[in-house]
Order: C-alpha cells, then sequence, then structure tokens
C-alpha cells in the first residue's frame, strides 16, 4: 500500500543528502504538494503505462506520481544515492514502483535490466546547473534516445540549464513557473513527435 506522505525522517534524510552530495540534490528540502501537481499536469499521466523518474531521493514526487498512475502501470525510479534509493525501497510499498540505482545517464541499461519498454514519460528533478555540459547533454541524449514516441519528457528546475541544453536535443520547451515551492521551480515539458518532426 502507497504511503501518502515521506515521514519526518524522510526529510531529515534529504537535508542531509543535500548537505552531502549537493550537486546530486537540487533542493535542502523536498517538492511542494503543488509544485507535485504541477509536475503531474506537464506530465499527463492518464494514459502512460511506463514513467521513469530520475533522482527520486526520498520519494515525495514519486508517490504524487505513483497517486495517479493507472492501476497497471509501472513506475521505474532511477537514484544515484544509494541512501535514497535504499529509503525508497524500503518505505513506498507499492508493486507498480521498481527502484533502481543507477545513473540517470544510463537508462538504457535500467530497462533492459528490468525487462521494461519504451517509457511514455520520463520526468527528472536531478539539478543540471551543478553538473558538466557533458553529463547534462548524455543524460538528455539517453531520455531521447529511451522514449517512446509519443513520450514526453518534464523536468523540474530552479535554474534554466535544462531548458538550454535540452534545446539542442529536443527543440524548445513549454514552461510553467511553480512559485509555492522552495525554491520556485520551473517545469519543462518536450514532446518527442514535436522534436520529431522540427528535426525533419
Amino acid at each position: 500500500m502507497l504511503n501518502a506522505q515521506p515521514a519526518p525522517e524522510h526529510r531529515l534524510a534529504f537535508l542531509r543528502g543535500f548537505l552531502k552530495r549537493p550537486k546530486e540534490v537540487g533542493s535542502v528540502i523536498p517538492s511542494s504538494r503543488f509544485l507535485e501537481r504541477s509536475i503531474v499536469k506537464s506530465a499527463g499521466l492518464e494514459s502512460a503505462r511506463l514513467v521513469v523518474e530520475l533522482g527520486p531521493g526520498t520519494g515525495g514526487t514519486t508517490r504524487a506520481l505513483l497517486r495517479n498512475l493507472g492501476p497497471d502501470a509501472k513506475l521505474l525510479a532511477i537514484e544515484i544515492n544509494p541512501h535514497f534509493a535504499g529509503l525508497l525501497a524500503g518505505h513506498v510499498n507499492d508493486p507498480r514502483l521498481i527502484v533502481h540505482e543507477g545513473s540517470a545517464a544510463d537508462i538504457p541499461s535500467a530497462l533492459k535490466l528490468h525487462g521494461l519498454p519504451a517509457p511514455d514519460v520520463i520526468l527528472s528533478g536531478i539539478p543540471f546547473s551543478t553538473m558538466s555540459r557533458e553529463l547534462g547533454m548524455s543524460i538528455l541524449e539517453s531520455v531521447r534516445d529511451t522514449l517512446s514516441e509519443e513520450g514526453r519528457f518534464v523536468a523540474y528546475q530552479f535554474r534554466d540549464r535544462v531548458e538550454k541544453l535540452g534545446r539542442e536535443v529536443f527543440g524548445r520547451a513549454s514552461v510553467t513557473l511553480e512559485l509555492l515551492n522552495v525554491p520556485p521551480m520551473h517545469v519543462y515539458r518536450w514532446d518527442k513527435s514535436n522534436s520529431n518532426k522540427a528535426s525533419r
């Protein structure tokens, strides 16, 4: 059964994770419920059969995604921080969730390992502004290459680095700003079908 809210110790773990590895954690506190709603709306999860979440942290957004996914859908959460991955696997009891410890740049290997098809939606909260251009481009190209033809990519970020890099891979993003979050977050969305048309 899905736990409705992350436990208080998860919020403390999130802060500790940020202090220990600030380049891997995008904020000192988890996403607000308002940001979670914006992410879910941008992702359009109604018909998604497989969703991939990059950088789920302690699982606040993961829970929001699971609340809005269909009963037969799957959510693959890829987390590089072993402590966060362990918390997520141990405290979110939902058969639709698959937790994978690894890099966001290696989505194809994670999908292959778990026997999963091309995802309909990929979401990311990992901070592109703190990583090298090479790693950022590698992640975005991995997203593009693994998404289904009608799939979409949603990234929620404080800074606009992902939009600038994403423009080179997907074209222009649609953008919304969620002010009811600390810090305020941009939610960027790209539809692969639109980027395919633009590249022709």
